[in-house]
């Protein structure tokens, strides 16, 4: 199943389970991609070069593209087959190359989408943005620890913006979430849990190989860039995420997704102190990424956080999201946004009826005296509420039509590279947490392993 696939099996399950609810119903308002919408003025043209046209690449550049005023030019990656089907989907004027710095030296790219395997994020980053050109790259932000301030510097030092691809930090529905936790809707927070499971062999990384795939059609040696030198093999240039020389495991596939959500919607910087176990439960093919993993990390701002990622569930695709509040809860679960208030009855405790009558007739009046308005001895009102995006809605589209405002305007963008070090050097602590078979401790302010 693709990515485009679960999310519309995500949203059908979403609002088939909208139809039972019983509580109060709120469609959130969303700007939808629109054909028709009035031309852009030339000098706000933005022309765009794909820098990785594998799925997850080809599937941003759909989206983007939707955005008013933005056309793709140029693409770059190591299959000639992706080249070749790049001109079949956006037009034979589309310059193709294996070698991205040929992009990066045409005057007319005026931004760059970076979707290659995670290990060639900072490099291509840098270089793009070295070569006076606007990222947008995708999650996780680094591969290694140390990737993640050189990027931040470099964007300081030439101005460019530098957005990270975590589209949720776009979502309306995560920015109704943040808004009604800031209200104390569901009181104070004490426990964030989150999971993404997968039941598929495509979901589980299982990418399909091509019949032509060769050392003559696919650049092996510039695919392995700085990852140690192997032979040949077309499973590790196809499904690279299953090896951590290209990729970060689950914890940089979908935890960095849970983390970045969880960041936005509380506005912390992240954890301090995380652990993690995991390991091969099913997948053993010759990866060395684990399957399933937990996780669990404890928060300056008093919550806890707790992740699971199960790559062989035996159900659906389920991502979700449960905040728990010491007056209600508030789930994310595909396009909708349930929040339930239940208020703690404020009563003298189960073991009053132990006391004498007389006793329990003068704690019931002090109780009623000290809570006159607060449901004093009964259970208090349950109420519940859904928030549901509209149909067609994305927050791909929404993330890329926040990184073009901010190439236009040169405003702030929605997830700029501090925010993605944040939300990615939380996620790789669970990596370090298993091969060290410890609690790793990290500062979420310097960004950085609090303890080697």
């Amino acid at each position: 199943m693709t990515s485009l696939d679960r999310r519309v099996f995500l949203r059908g399950a979403s609002l088939a389970a909208a139809q039972t609810f019983a509580g109060k119903l709120h469609l959130l308002a969303a700007t939808l991609p629109d054909p028709a919408a009035p031309a852009v003025a030339a000098n706000d043209h933005i022309n765009l070069a794909l820098i990785g046209a594998g799925g997850q690449g080809m599937g941003d550049t759909r989206w983007a593209v939707q955005v008013p005023g933005v056309k793709l030019v140029a693409v770059a990656d190591c299959y000639d087959g992706r080249l070749a089907h790049s001109k079949e989907v956006w037009g034979q004027d589309v310059f193709t190359t294996r070698d991205y710095k040929e992009i990066l030296a045409r005057k007319d790219v005026d931004a760059v989408l970076i979707a290659t395997p995670d290990h060639w994020h900072k490099q291509a980053s840098i270089d793009a943005m070295n070569a006076g050109k606007d990222v947008y790259c995708e999650k996780p932000m680094i591969h290694l620890y140390s990737d993640g301030h050189e990027m931040i510097n470099t964007a300081k030092k030439t101005g460019r913006i530098l957005q990270i691809g975590s589209q949720r930090v776009s979502n309306i529905l995560y920015s109704k979430a943040k808004e009604l936790l800031a209200s104390g809707a569901i009181g104070e927070l004490n426990l964030v849990s989150a999971h993404w499971d997968r039941n598929s062999s495509i979901g589980a990384w299982n990418y399909t190989v091509p019949l032509d795939a060769s050392p003559e059609t696919c650049d092996w040696p510039r695919f392995l860039g700085s990852a140690p030198k192997v032979s040949w093999n077309a499973e590790r240039f196809f499904q690279w995420r299953k090896w951590h020389e290209y990729g970060s495991g689950v914890a940089g596939d979908l935890f960095v997704h849970l983390f970045s959500g969880t960041h936005f919607i509380t506005g912390s910087h992240g954890p301090t102190r995380g652990m993690a176990t995991g390991g091969l439960r099913y997948w053993k093919d010759g990866r060395d990424a684990d399957d399933v993993m937990l996780a669990l990390f404890d928060y300056p701002q008093n919550f806890n956080l707790n992740l699971r990622v199960n790559f062989i569930s035996g159900g659906e695709e389920n991502e979700q999201f449960l905040f728990t509040g010491s007056e209600g809860t508030m789930e994310i679960a595909g396009n909708n946004l349930t929040i339930v208030r239940s208020p703690r009855p404020k009563d003298p405790g189960y073991t009053v009826g132990t006391f004498t009558e007389a006793m329990q007739k003068q704690t019931l009046q002090a109780y009623n005296e000290k809570y006159p308005s607060e449901h004093p001895t009964g259970e208090p009102g349950r109420t519940s509420e859904r928030f549901s995006t509209p149909k067609g809605y994305s927050d791909s589209y929404d993330h890329f039509h926040n990184f073009f405002d901010a190439v236009r305007s040169r405003k702030p963008v929605v997830e700029d590279s501090t925010f993605g070090l944040r939300a990615a050097g939380a996620a790789l602590l669970s990596n370090l947490s298993i091969e060290r078979r410890s609690t790793v401790e990290w500062d979420p302010e310097e960004m950085k392993l609090a303890k080697a």
